[in-house]
């Protein structure tokens, strides 16, 4: 099993605390590796192999279990008794009204208990209103490059990246051997996403056009898109979306984790804007795996995987808009403000000057980077640092 070390990290400084931990993430992002990991910790330090109460409803073992009295009475009769029980949930939207289990399972003193989820209505409705206040959510994403390359080894890291996009960022691909297994790995994925958490979910009757949408938002990783926009190229193509019908799409996908989307805000102005998004893919591996070798806008992918890294760095991200220009992230934390622009690469002089122009027009003295696959020392532009991409992605 790969060390997800940031997020075992997360659940070993919560333990025992009165909350229940959340684990959100897409399929197959590592949510029950992680539970594993984190089990092998408790035993370590102590724990009995009785007090911990594992239940995956994605196994069969558990398809008995139809409401939520039924999930309260099969964790309450494996309690240990004046001992500490640490219950773990995996996948446990699958259970009608769950949310009530885990309050009544809540308020018992000796119960930590422990979630997974691979859709955000997890943290809606009435889960929200019962626990508002008692729980923390933990962001769970595929393999950063970091880990992927802790994995897979460190050779020739340009051609590692190529992997990494290609081959995908799920934590298993690294055990497959061909890039026939990975494709059927990555299908088994998708399928899964797209049939069990959206479909049937959302009860889509029109899959061909969610489909259609998937595509054009695969190929159109980090360009300003807008529900209209999606739903007028679809009918100059000869299919037929309302606008309404596309935006519910869109919402279906970012609560299965599948697409991520960033708002944009006006710098100058210090306001939100209220049109268009951007939106990034969790994992480039299936954008590969549906569209084939179909040329990707390699600046963009780029982009997609710096936003994924800034997200797992705990930053709230949106797009900057200044005067005439972009900048790509604006990434914000406790610790304050950084400004990211991203680029393949800046090798031409009307390129780099470009991509600098938004930057350098940005009145404050906040931090802002300039990340590019150029193989150049670090270099300071009136300064803006300039780093090159895959080091400063390995150099948390």
């Amino acid at each position: 099993m790969i060390n997800r070390e940031e997020y075992l990290n997360q659940l070993i400084h919560f333990k025992d605390k009165q909350l229940i931990k959340i684990i959100t993430g897409i399929r197959r992002c590592g949510k029950s590796t992680l539970f594993e990991l984190y089990k092998e910790h408790l035993i370590y330090n102590g724990v009995e192999d009785s007090q911990i109460i594992s239940l995956n409803f994605e196994s069969a073992e558990f398809y008995d279990i139809k409401d939520f009295k039924a999930l309260y009475h099969e964790v309450e009769n494996r309690l240990v008794p004046d001992k500490m029980n640490y219950v773990f949930l995996d996948e446990v939207q699958m259970v009608p009204d769950f949310q009530r289990a885990c309050d009544s399972l809540y308020i018992l003193k000796n119960v930590d208990l422990y979630i997974t989820g691979s859709n955000a209505g997890l943290l809606s409705g009435e889960l929200a209103t019962l626990l508002s206040g008692r729980y923390v959510e933990i962001k769970m994403l595929p393999l950063s490059f970091k880990e992927y390359i802790s994995a897979a080894g460190e050779s020739d890291l340009s051609r590692k990246y190529r992997d990494y996009l290609l081959n995908s960022s799920f934590p298993y691909t690294i055990e497959l051997s061909n890039r026939k297994d990975i494709l059927a790995y990555l299908d088994g994925i998708y399928t899964s996403i797209v049939l069990k958490d959206i479909v049937k979910r959302k009860k889509i009757a029109d899959v061909a056009m969610l489909e259609s949408v998937i595509r054009f938002m695969f190929d159109n990783i980090g360009n300003l898109c807008s529900a209209t926009k999606i739903a007028n190229t679809l009918k100059s193509g000869g299919k037929g979306a309302s606008v309404h019908t596309v935006d519910n799409y869109l919402t279906a996908l970012c609560e299965s984790f599948v697409l991520y989307k960033v708002g944009r805000y006006d710098i100058k102005g210090k306001q939100l804007l209220q049109t268009q998004e951007k939106y990034y893919l969790a994992d480039i591996g299936l954008r590969y795996y549906l569209l084939g070798t179909k040329p990707a806008d390699m600046g963009h992918i780029l982009e997609n995987i710096v936003y994924l890294e800034l997200l797992r760095r705990g930053y709230e991200l949106y797009v900057g808009r200044q005067d005439n220009g972009e900048v790509d992230f604006i990434a914000i934390n406790d610790g304050g403000t950084e400004y990211y622009q991203v680029a393949l690469t800046v090798r031409d002089e009307n390129t780099l000057s470009r991509e600098l122009s938004p930057l350098d027009a940005i009145a404050d003295h906040n931090p802002k980077y300039l990340l590019t696959l150029d193989d150049d020392p670090p270099t300071s532009h009136n300064g803006i640092k300039q780093l090159n991409a895959l080091e400063w992605l390995l150099n948390k």
